[in-house]
């Protein structure tokens, strides 16, 4: 079987027995902070297994894209040296959510092994908890393995765990014996053993208990059921291969690598090392490419850059130079794009990205090779032979360069590395990103989770309505629940239902009041309580409505009239509607590559950030703002539709990579130019934006370009302003078309630029013929020392190289002061330079004026703000040439 008829058959399978199948959710966990990378195929799962989501379906089945580099899970080390080891990898799953439990699990893998991907059943062992005796009992009542092949193991090997508290549970292994010529060799190897000879397949867990703080152990109401086998793994033994990189995943980038390189793999261990790594390495860069992650210096894209440049080493170890990992993007599409299609889509800008980093990796290993240089040319002046751990390793971490290239570097100079020191520094680093990403809950999110169990998510009704009728359900006070709140008083309120928007989706929550109501008709003249709110946030399904108490006091239960402050809520919708006219002109003018990658919509301004790879020009702006500000004239209707989000999808609405999307999803479409998935508020017509002006544009990182902009008054007041100050500069230069007369003036003043140097040049050549006359010839050389004032450090220098050219052999020391400080030059002609060196003669002359100079043997530059001292200097200089600066003399 090829490997796609492998994972096709897996979901199949599981299709047949009732599963659904569920798409691979991004490699980019965005809503789980505990994690750098999805890592197995219950990641997209978590809210369901911890009851915090429920499914439409009980049963599922993925093929999920995952990685493991950073962080707790990382292999990057490895791969390339193994056989097993991946940064990308996929991982086939079959779920169960409060449905069946061990006995469906047990047999339906041991029937897909056995039956549908024809397994040899003699080669296959199972391990199971030591004291898990029900999974035991089990394995020999629903399959036909043999007892003597299953095996219990400790917890180490077979209990799993979310985390330290939280669901978790006894798992069993299944285990291909791939005979004696494997592995270690030794006549105790047996199931357990580190080597490849009992390789594991696939790993059932069974989720059953609850732990607890203490370590306590409670049966979980419904149990369920997470596996995972990896398809690489799968599939070399299914080929009868002994390496997954021999298998027909890694086979088509094998082979682009060898067309590239002129290298045959098989041939030479070093090089099979290279171009494995390679393999690997693209597949992970495509994918992480793909799902919109940009290369950083911090957290995920700093992780995606180590591996950028890892494969780039590897590149240049093949002797391929310059940007070459881009055009192996293409393979990975081929070989997997019909099964992930954003390979496809993505393709063009993830090409870019790639060259665009290659090309700034190899100016950085310049930069460190530089480094390096003058780091061994130090330890060799101090007579050491061992470059330091921690310098290697800042090395790495700080400009990527790799320490297998350093251990290269020197041997050839015959030194040694700190290696262990190296290996110190990068365990403290990766203490530091474990720490950084261990996921604890905050108190405040624990409560905010404890509430939505007690009280239910609260009604968003603001999109039809400004105001309404609400219910306190519950309010928080510096993180504590209190049943009351008085007059001075912040807290949060939770209400029933709300017209206040809560800050999600990049737009702002909205503000407004909140009155505490009679059960008579609302009147504000009649209310016994009031506050400000002053911002809404979203939590769980929650609206916090962060309020301060103007009047009287508020009560769990109490009845209260909402109003939003409609001129803010209106500000914002123009910047929320501008900016899905503004994503889609985007793509229009710059390409499809362009990704919303992030965007901030308040009332007073909106920003937009999104994948590009270059400035845009004035041609460009123009043209984006024109089809922006078209579409506003045109004033189409903005329609909004709930919908199911496969009908959505398949509508071709813009969804954001990594956004989570329930199984119903709104949709915002201005018929005929743009539809998205959105959940923010947006005008009734386009035409209710009034205008749109972006105000700046620029970089915010490697690949990502923002634009800021303004609608409505806020564009209109800034055009205004715009005009005023043109106005003003029109009548400051007393003309009607500025532009002309600055660019006029500007060429005068370059004019009078050029003539005020030609007249330095001619003073400092005339100054030059009298101050010659002051030199002194000693020991048939001569010696020029002079005081020039109100020169500028670069006129001294001119006056000191039209003294040096006329005099034709000899040493200049020239001072002047200006402004309460003295600019100094010392030159020695080029036929002087072996006996005498200009740096150190003005070190020295600055040293006695108070000051400090230095440079090289011809010329060296200094200063001194003791003016005092100045005359001092410069008559010193004919006997300390004399007495101590000829070359070779003692000191």
């Amino acid at each position: 079987m090829n490997s796609a008829e492998i994972r096709n058959s897996f979901l199949e399978f599981f299709r047949s027995k009732g599963h659904e199948v569920v798409k691979s959710s991004s490699l980019i966990p965005r809503h789980d902070p505990t994690l750098l990378f999805t890592n197995a195929g219950m990641v997209q799962f978590k809210s369901v297994f911890l009851g915090e989501e429920k499914r439409p379906y009980t049963r599922a089945v993925t093929c999920q894209k995952c990685m493991r580099a950073g962080g707790k899970h990382s292999d990057l080390e490895n791969v390339g040296h193994t056989a097993r080891h991946h940064t990308f990898f996929e991982m086939l799953g079959n779920f169960s959510f409060g449905d069946y439990f061990k006995k469906e699990a047990i047999r339906f893998a041991w029937e897909l092994l056995t039956e549908w991907y024809k397994l040899p059943k003699d080669r296959l062992w199972v391990s199971v908890y030591r004291e898990d005796d029900e999974a035991e009992k089990l394995w020999t009542e629903v399959t036909d393995i043999s007892s003597d092949k299953i095996v219990r193991l400790g917890a180490k090997d077979n209990f799993w765990q979310m985390g330290d508290t939280g669901p978790c549970g006894p798992c069993s292994e299944i285990i291909i014996d791939q005979g004696d010529d494997v592995g270690c060799g030794k006549p105790d190897c047996r199931v357990g053993c580190d080597c490849d000879r009992y390789l594991e397949l696939w790993n059932l867990v069974f989720m059953q208990f609850n732990r607890d703080e203490l370590g306590n152990l409670t049966p979980l109401p419904k149990p369920s059921i997470d596996t995972g086998m990896g398809l690489e793994r799968i599939t070399a033994v299914l080929q009868g291969k002994r390496n997954n990189f021999d298998t027909d995943l890694f086979t088509p980038i094998i082979s682009a690598v060898e067309s590239i390189s002129g290298i045959s793999y098989g041939k030479n261990a070093e090089t099979d090392i290279s171009i494995r790594v390679i393999a690997d390495h693209i597949r992970a860069i495509a994918f992480l490419l793909s799902d919109g992650l940009i290369p950083s210096n911090d957290g995920r894209g700093y992780v995606l850059r180590r591996i950028i440049r890892r494969a780039s080493r590897h590149a240049k170890l093949l002797g391929l130079e310059g940007a070459v990992l881009y055009r192996l993007i293409a393979p990975v599409t081929d070989s997997m794009g019909k099964v992930y299609p954003e390979l496809i889509q993505e393709n063009d800008r993830a090409s870019k990205v790639l060259m665009i980093e290659e090309e700034r990796f190899s100016k950085t290993l310049e930069q460190g090779m530089r480094i390096l240089d003058n780091l061994i040319d130090g330890l060799r002046k101090q007579g050491k032979n061992t470059i330091p751990g921690d310098e290697l390793f800042k090395l790495y971490d700080t400009y990527g360069f790799p320490l297998d290239l350093a251990r290269d570097i020197a041997m050839d100079k015959h030194l040694l590395i700190d290696e262990d020191g190296f290996n110190r520094e990068m365990e403290i680093q990766k203490e530091r990103a474990r720490a950084s990403w261990v996921g604890e809950e905050s108190a405040i999110a624990a409560i905010y989770k404890e509430l939505q169990s007690e009280i239910g998510e609260t009604v968003f009704v603001g999109y039809d309505a400004l105001e309404s009728e609400s219910i306190i359900k519950a309010i928080l006070k510096d993180g504590h629940v209190i049943t009351e709140a008085s007059e001075g008083d912040e807290v949060e309120l939770f209400l029933d239902k709300t017209p206040f928007y809560g800050e999600s989706g990049g737009q702002v929550g909205d503000a407004g009041v909140i009155y505490k109501i009679s059960s008579f008709k609302f009147q504000i003249s009649n209310c016994e309580a009031e506050a400000e709110v002053l911002d809404t946030k979203k939590e769980l399904g929650l609206h916090s409505h962060i309020v301060k108490i103007k009047k009287g006091g508020f009560n769990v239960w109490d009845k209260v009239h909402c109003i939003v402050d409609r001129d803010k809520r209106i500000a914002t919708a123009r910047n929320h509607t501008a900016t899905h006219l503004l994503h889609t002109a985007l793509r229009s003018v710059l390409g499809e590559h362009v990704k919303q990658a992030g965007s901030l919509v308040s009332p007073d301004r909106m920003r937009f950030d999104f994948t590009h790879f270059y400035a845009l020009d004035t041609k460009e702006i123009d043209e984006i703002e024109d089809i922006v500000n078209e579409k506003i004239l045109d004033n189409i209707r903005v329609e909004t539709e709930v919908m199911d989000i496969k009908d959505a999808l398949k509508s071709g609405v813009t969804a954001l990579f990594g956004e989570k999307y329930g199984e119903r999803v709104r949709v915002v479409r201005v018929p005929s130019f743009s539809a998205e998935l959105c959940g923010g508020t947006h005008c009734r017509q386009t035409g209710d934006i009034g205008l749109f002006v972006i105000v700046s544009e620029g970089s915010v990182a490697s690949g990502i370009r923002r634009i800021e902009a303004l609608t409505g008054k806020a564009a209109f007041d800034y055009l205004k302003h715009r005009s005023r100050e043109f106005q003003k500069i029109a009548e400051m230069l007393k003309t009607d078309n500025p532009p002309e007369r600055v660019e006029r003036l500007l060429n005068e003043i370059k004019d009078m630029g050029r003539e005020i140097e030609s007249l330095k040049s001619k003073a400092a050549a005339q100054s030059s013929s009298s101050i010659i006359q002051k030199a002194k010839e000693i020991d048939g050389t001569k010696i020029l020392a002079c005081r020039v004032d109100n020169l500028e450090q670069k006129d001294l220098r001119v006056l000191a190289d039209n003294v040096r050219d006329r005099l034709g052999s000899g040493i200049i020391v020239l001072a002047s002061a200006k402004d309460g400080h003295a600019s100094m030059v010392a030159m020695v002609t080029p036929d002087l330079t072996k006996k005498y060196n200009a740096g150190e003669i003005l070190k020295q002359v600055a040293a006695i004026a108070g000051g400090r100079g230095g440079g090289k043997a011809d010329m060296a530059q200094g200063g001194t703000k003791e003016l005092g001292k100045l005359d001092k200097a410069i008559e010193a200089v004919y006997d300390l040439v004399k007495t101590k600066w000829a070359v070779g003399s003692k000191k």
